[in-house]
C-alpha cells in the first residue's frame, strides 16, 4: 500500500475552506429563513460575518441601504468580493485617489431600494474627474456642469416629452427617489483613469443586482444605452420586463438614433399598462 504525505499546510487550507463555506452557508441560510417583510438590521447581519472580514465590509454595512444589504448579503461574503475589497484597500494604501468618495459609492442603493425600483438605467463606470462622481450613473452633484452625455440625455428627453424642462444642473437624485435606479457596472474608478477599476470584481456584484431585479420583480423597465449596457443586460427576461435599447448618449454615438429613441415616454406607457405610477421625468427642475 502506498502512503501519501499530506502537508499540514494542505490540511489547514482544507479546514479554512470548510470554515469559509460553513460561514457563507450560515449567513445565507439565516437571511433566507427570515420573513420577507421582516426588517433585518445591518448589525444583525454583521454579527454573522467572519471577524477577519468585518473591517473590509464595514463600508457596505455602514452605507448600503438595508433592503439591498439583505438582498446582497450572500454576494458580499463571496471570495471574489472580498478580493475586490482587498484590492481597493491596496489602492488606498498606495495613495491612489478613488471616485466617488467612499460614503457615496452605494448612494444608488440608498435612494432607490429594491421595493421602489421601476426603471433601471445602466452606466459603465463613474466619472473620473474631481467632484463629478457621486454614486449615480450619468449624474453629477450640484455645482458641477452636466457632462456631454447627460446634456444629450436632456435633449433626447425634451424631444420625447416636449413639456420637459431642461434643468440648469446635472443632479439626477430626484429621478432615483421616483424609482429610477441609476447603476454603474463598476462602482469605483481611479482618478483621471477611465475604466481603471473595470475587471476587478465590481461586475459580478452589479450582475447580482440586475439578476435579483430580473428574477424577483415584474414589470420593470431597463434602459440599455450602448453596447456595454446592452451586453450587461443580455439575460434580462423580456417577457417579464420591458427592455429598451439604443446607442450610447455620448457625442460620439448619440447622433445614430439616441435623440429619437423616446425611451422615457415608452417607459411611462409600459408602467401605466402594468398598473404602476408613471415617472415624473420633469421633477429635476425642483432642485434648480
Amino acid at each position: 500500500m502506498i502512503k501519501r504525505k499530506i502537508s499540514s499546510a494542505s490540511i489547514n487550507n482544507s479546514k479554512k475552506q470548510k470554515v469559509s463555506t460553513s460561514v457563507q452557508s450560515s449567513l445565507s441560510s439565516f437571511v433566507k429563513s427570515q420573513p420577507r417583510n421582516q426588517t433585518i438590521t445591518s448589525e444583525t447581519l454583521l454579527d454573522k460575518i467572519k471577524d477577519e472580514n468585518k473591517e473590509l465590509l464595514s463600508l457596505e454595512f455602514k452605507t448600503m441601504n438595508s433592503e439591498w444589504l439583505k438582498v446582497l448579503s450572500e454576494v458580499i461574503q463571496k471570495p471574489s468580493f472580498i478580493e475586490l475589497k482587498k484590492y481597493l484597500q491596496r489602492e488606498k494604501d498606495n495613495n491612489k485617489k478613488i471616485f466617488p468618495p467612499e460614503p457615496e459609492i452605494y448612494s444608488w442603493s440608498r435612494f432607490t431600494p429594491p421595493s421602489s425600483v421601476k426603471v433601471v438605467i445602466i452606466g459603465q463606470d463613474p466619472y473620473h474627474d474631481v467632484g463629478q462622481a457621486h454614486g449615480l450613473c450619468f449624474s453629477v452633484p450640484h455645482g458641477v456642469p452636466p457632462p456631454p452625455s447627460l446634456i444629450n440625455i436632456y435633449k433626447a428627453l425634451k424631444n420625447d416629452i416636449p413639456s420637459f424642462q431642461i434643468p440648469k444642473h446635472g443632479n439626477l437624485i430626484n429621478w432615483t427617489k421616483a424609482g429610477v435606479l441609476l447603476l454603474n457596472t463598476s462602482l469605483t474608478v481611479r482618478a483621471h483613469e477611465a475604466a481603471s477599476h473595470s475587471g476587478k470584481g465590481w461586475e459580478k456584484f452589479t450582475d447580482a443586482v440586475i439578476q435579483y431585479l430580473n428574477d424577483r420583480k415584474n414589470g420593470l423597465v431597463f434602459m440599455l444605452w450602448g453596447n456595454h449596457a446592452i451586453k450587461k443586460g443580455k439575460n434580462i427576461n423580456k417577457t417579464k420586463h420591458l427592455v429598451l435599447q439604443t446607442v450610447h448618449p455620448s457625442p460620439l454615438s448619440a447622433h445614430r438614433g439616441f435623440f429619437e429613441c423616446s425611451h422615457w415616454s415608452k417607459a411611462n406607457a409600459y408602467l401605466k399598462s402594468h398598473g404602476k405610477q408613471e415617472i415624473e421625468w420633469d421633477c429635476l427642475t425642483e432642485s434648480d
